[in-house]
């Protein structure tokens, strides 16, 4: 990547159709649908001119709730072809979520499915909006949401008070194509584009606002970093609300001409049998999801021959299972992003050609166009080589800001155009940064400040467990105290004690954890990010530690 492009989304996608036409752009092997980049380039311009004959104007925002549709990828380039920004609406809300994303991003259009599994998104819209059984489509007039007009389902009955998506072609009669296209010509490549919702595993999420440049430009650097061409084919099956489906998997691929291959959800089996289908080169996915790949009992019957790369992020990667990807799964070119919504989200990433130590155990050097560092939280000096602080960064990819919260981005982003993660990482004196934790997530025992990073990378060398997650709970003695939530492998049986004198023998003493519990599963977001402050309020209640807390935090 040797300089910036200055391009929007649409005008980007219709190079690449000029130049690939006949080349599959988007798959989804479930459903029987293909589409060409010259196909998904026309039809993306078609739903264009939908929105803007449904009334849909510039600027106005368009939230998606949905799993990994063929739909949410075309709304994600027809909003951006006509200006609108398209606002990602995680798939676990319920109603009280809903309310708050869709009141907060003043919503003018509702586009949805039916629901996840027990999770009925219909229920939940009409428990918010009353009003929309009784209205004509396009015409509702909810007191709770004054902004929302339209509502759009995906799935094939009718629902009272909302268009159907074929609708759209309809109202895309009423705009000619030389007024889309007069209408491409007003967009700037700093406009907002997207609005994704940070996963709120603290307080309430905020809208983070990212422009035609930020995400063109971190797609176009990540395929970089993952040597993508036309000839990859990458299955998606992280979702697509989130920045690792829409950026890492979908901005990465469009940006090189690769193919898409969309799983509506991930399953192990629908995506080793897809892999081996389509003859993907590329996956991505958080740890869990190739955890639970590569020890599923049918592993070996699925043909991985074909795959070279992906990428393994949302939370920390461990060492043991990043190299049984590469040889196991054949991704010898297995590559680790690290960075934030916030950031686009790229900001650090490792390359194909990076040594295999490197890439197990860093998550690369800053991308193209970025700058990155480590500083001392205390002072905001620069840390030495090797030394741990705070990661900062800025340059391109960096949000334009929180929607309608200018505090929250003050505190985000310093007067000198620093974004603070808030993460604790380390930088070598070859560029290579480590993370290592939280600031948040730091526990301080006694006055010795402990991560669980170093606490978790260390059981995952213990051949009885399959994955942990370290925490800190209260503790009337010393402040805090360690708490290490394992879960073992098939089969296997361990005690607490076992595992706490494992970890005292291996490690200083004052990082072995005081609690040991055997867990099935950790909580989680629907992106794949550990919810470490709900295993911490279920680990108060299970340990019985509400007096701790309370002196704790008085």
């Amino acid at each position: 990547m040797s300089e910036l492009m200055e391009i929007t989304i649409g005008d980007l996608l219709t190079k690449q159709a000029q130049q690939y036409p006949d080349h599959e752009a988007v798959v989804s092997p479930y459903l029987g649908i293909r589409y060409t980049y010259r196909e998904f380039d026309e039809l993306t311009d078609t739903i264009a001119r939908g929105f803007m004959g449904m009334g849909i104007k510039k600027d106005d925002k368009v939230s998606i709730w949905a799993s990994n549709y063929p739909e949410w990828i075309i709304t994600q380039f027809a909003t951006a072809k006509m200006g609108a920004v398209m606002v990602t609406v995680n798939t676990n809300y319920k109603q009280f979520e809903l309310e708050y994303l869709l009141k907060q991003s003043d919503t003018t259009t509702l586009i949805m499915m039916q629901g996840v599994k027990d999770n009925n998104y219909v229920d939940h819209i009409n428990g918010l909006c009353p009003e929309l059984k009784e209205c004509e489509p396009g015409k509702l007039d909810a007191s709770k949401l004054p902004f929302l007009k339209n509502v759009i389902f995906l799935d094939k009955e009718d629902q009272p008070g909302m268009f159907a998506w074929d609708a759209l072609f309809e109202f895309a009669e009423k705009v000619t194509p030389e007024e889309l296209a007069q209408r491409k010509s007003e967009l700037d490549i700093h406009d907002v584009i997207n609005m994704q919702y940070t996963s709120g595993t603290t307080g309430f999420p905020k809208g983070v606002m990212l422009t035609h440049y930020n995400l063109v430009n971190n797609g176009m650097a990540i395929g970089d970093c993952m040597k993508f061409t036309h000839d990859d084919i990458l299955c998606i099956n992280v979702p697509l609300f989130h920045c690792f489906g829409c950026v890492l998997g979908v901005m990465a691929s469009y940006t090189h001409a690769a193919t898409m291959v969309l799983i509506d959800h991930f399953n192990p089996v629908k995506v080793m049998n897809a892999i081996q289908m389509e003859k993907c080169t590329a996956v991505h996915g958080v740890p869990t999801m190739f955890i639970s790949m590569l020890d599923h009992p049918d592993f070996d019957k699925y043909d991985f021959s074909t795959l070279r790369t992906g990428i393994m992020a949302g939370s920390p990667c461990p060492i043991e299972f990043m190299k049984r990807a590469m040889s196991d799964m054949n991704m010898s070119e297995i590559t680790i992003t690290y960075g934030q919504t916030e950031s686009s989200p790229a900001i650090t990433m490792t390359t194909t050609t990076d040594p295999i130590e490197v890439r197990v155990a860093t998550v690369g050097k800053k991308i193209p166009g970025v700058e990155a560092k480590i500083i001392d939280p205390e002072t905001g000096e620069d840390a030495p080589y090797n030394t741990q602080g705070e990661i900062v960064a800025r340059g391109y990819n960096i949000m334009k800001g929180y929607y309608k919260m200018p505090e929250a981005t003050a505190q985000a982003i310093d007067k000198d155009g620093w974004l603070h993660t808030g993460d604790l990482g380390t930088m070598d004196d070859g560029g290579y940064f480590k993370i290592t934790g939280r600031l948040k997530d730091m526990i301080i025992r006694g006055g010795e400040n402990i991560y669980p990073r170093e606490i978790e990378e260390f059981l995952y060398t213990n051949p009885k467990v399959r994955d942990v997650q370290v925490i800190g709970v209260p503790d009337k003695r010393y402040g805090e105290e360690v708490l290490a939530c394992v879960i073992l492998k098939d089969d296997e049986t361990a005690t607490e004690e076992e595992m706490i004198d494992f970890v005292r023998d291996g490690l200083s003493r004052f990082k072995s954890p005081r609690y040991i519990r055997f867990v099935d599963s950790f909580p989680m977001t629907a992106s794949g990010k550990i919810q470490k402050y709900k295993m911490r309020e279920w680990a108060i209640e299970e340990l019985d530690l509400k007096d701790a807390e309370k002196i704790e935090t008085a």
